[in-house]
């Protein structure tokens, strides 16, 4: 089976490629099952070729694979001469992972297994997260997932991954918080909490650079190598993806979109994106209007009574996110921009018109502008992304995809 043009790219970006020399079993398993992860179902001599590794070892290493139920056979496709050819396919139930997004507005808590898929997922609301209640919300929520999945499946969770703000209490002002709130989350260990609670191990990974690690794995991102990956939630913010891996910097500011200046007055209290570009200002918006400020996260945001502030927010929000735009393009030669948020695709698909027209309101001269895109996963990016790192970080032959550091 050959793969789509799509997969095929997937595919040669991220370089599944084996060594049939001794000593790299696992390494080689890891190869087989990411090049099955990226084209799909494939049977064993288009894993060889896509692998560079011999027909033998292509032919243990699956049996290995189906033995520890990592994998499973379809059903057979008959060409027009020879045996019929078996398709291997990664086993949903092979293995599970839990994704977990600690927002300042929500909490998402989501089940996912060995092909990406969400299983399970729970939500939570509030003003503003409370450890406390985060941590009982949490308790709640991996008891009904350990009583949904039988003991021989529970043991099958790789692990936990936590998408939360690299500070969460701060802002204070801003978003004026309760000063008591902030201080305990200053004293609260979020990753030894969940750890000790479930007697997993625990991953954590910023909220937005998480979404970026899904856009990376299971969305754009297989297609495009080089891009600016932009998230609009509370606070706007983004990540960064060179040569299809993710950088993230000695001091995790790459792809920290939102702290982009956006003038040069040498005003320490000038405006960044996150104080223009960001959902709490359509909240803002909403609650001015004596509308709900919640209804920036779904489909009442395009509706026509919330519309016309919706625009408004458009109309103040794209011109900073193509300004931004402009300056990462002059440091980065980038293919594109990829756009998403924690709102519904109307508003998506707006927002972006609204940057692409905002764009030629610049002077781009002698730099080539990038194609801004949508991004594919929406609201479910920070815990999902968050999902994949124990899955990757098990199974995956590149184990630097989500953390290349600089330096």
């Amino acid at each position: 089976m050959s793969p789509s043009p799509d997969k095929a790219s997937a595919a040669s970006s991220l370089k599944p490629r084996g060594s049939s020399q001794g000593g790299m079993r696992q390494y080689n398993e890891r190869v087989v099952l990411q090049a099955i992860r990226l084209n799909g179902r494939l049977p064993g001599a288009e894993i060889a070729r896509l692998t560079r590794l011999t027909a033998q070892s292509i032919s243990l290493i699956t049996k290995r694979l189906l033995e520890d139920e990592l994998l499973i056979k379809e059903t057979p496709q008959r060409g027009k001469v020879g045996q019929p050819s078996v398709p291997l396919a990664l086993n949903p139930d092979g293995a599970f992972a839990i994704g977990i997004k600690v927002g300042r507005r929500s909490l998402d808590i989501l089940l996912v297994d060995f092909t990406g898929a969400v299983r399970e997922r729970w939500n939570l609301s509030y003003n503003f997260a409370d450890p406390e209640q985060i941590l009982t919300h949490l308790a709640d929520c991996l008891g009904k997932i350990k009583t949904r999945l039988s003991p021989q499946f529970w043991d099958r969770i790789q692990g936990i991954g936590i998408a939360a703000p690299l500070h969460i209490g701060g802002w204070q002002q801003l978003l004026g918080l309760d000063a008591n709130v902030v201080a305990r989350w200053e004293r609260f260990q979020l990753n030894e909490e969940i750890a000790a609670l479930t007697g997993l191990p625990v991953q954590s990974i910023k909220d937005t650079t998480a979404a970026c690690v899904a856009e990376l794995v299971a969305g754009r991102g297989r297609d495009v190598r080089n891009f600016i990956y932009v998230f609009v939630d509370t606070f706007i913010g983004g990540g960064l993806v060179l040569d299809s891996h993710l950088h993230i910097g000695k001091h995790g500011n790459a792809g920290a979109i939102g702290s982009l200046a956006l003038g040069i007055t040498g005003n320490a209290n000038s405006p960044q994106l996150l104080n223009v570009a960001s959902l709490y200002k359509l909240e803002s918006r909403f609650i001015a209007a004596g509308l709900d400020g919640r209804a920036t996260s779904d489909e009442r945001a395009a509706s026509t009574t919330y519309w016309p502030h919706t625009q408004a927010w458009i109309a103040e929000t794209a011109p900073p996110i193509a300004f931004a735009m402009l300056n990462s393009s002059c440091l980065l030669d980038l293919e594109g921009v990829i756009l998403d948020g924690c709102f519904c695709s109307a508003v998506k698909e707006a927002l972006i018109q609204a940057v692409i027209t905002s764009m030629q309101d610049f002077n781009w001269e002698g730099i080539v502008p990038p194609q801004v895109l949508a991004g594919t996963i929406g609201s479910d990016a920070r815990a999902l992304g968050g999902a994949l790192l124990p899955l990757y970080a098990n199974f995956a032959p590149d184990r630097d995809l989500f953390l290349k550091l600089d330096g």
